[in-house]
């Protein structure tokens, strides 16, 4: 009398025959990234952001213009949850003026950042980077505060 097992109606195993022969032959395995949730992602790969700085010319031209901010504040601040943030304060900008400011450090610092008033918020430490590319678009004196 054959031993009671859980699975099939005969008592068998699922991946057995009736005889007990052994497991049944797998199916050829399907064409890698079918039915991945991350295969449609790896064609958007080369749109998503550089992890790299990017100093273009255009946002920081090799002499700075005449016409800039007469001083800017560099400091480092804890953020939300304990994260580093470096402010940019003092520019005097207009806010649409801002927005192309951070566009252009977020560029060159590879790095995240938001318009908060009047200041510039940067998420990273900074301070050291920071202030090179502020003189390259025009600013007349950086201050660490």
């Amino acid at each position: 009398m054959a031993k009671q097992t859980r699975g099939g109606r005969d008592g068998a195993r699922p991946e057995e025959t009736a005889q007990g022969e052994g497991p049944e032959p797998r199916q050829a395995p399907k064409v890698k990234g079918f039915n991945s949730p991350f295969a449609r992602l790896e064609a958007l790969r080369e749109t998503l952001p550089s992890t790299q700085p990017q100093v273009r010319p255009e946002d920081f031209p090799g002499t700075p213009p005449p016409q800039g901010p007469e001083r800017a504040v560099v400091r480092l601040e804890p953020g939300r949850g304990g994260q580093e943030v470096t402010v940019v304060e003092g520019l005097g900008l207009p806010s649409a003026e801002l927005q192309a400011w951070l566009q252009a450090l977020r560029r060159g610092l590879a790095c995240t950042g938001t318009v908060e008033g009047e200041r510039l918020v940067l998420q990273g430490d900074h301070r050291f980077k920071v202030p090179d590319l502020l003189l390259r678009r025009g600013v007349k004196r950086v201050v660490h505060g």
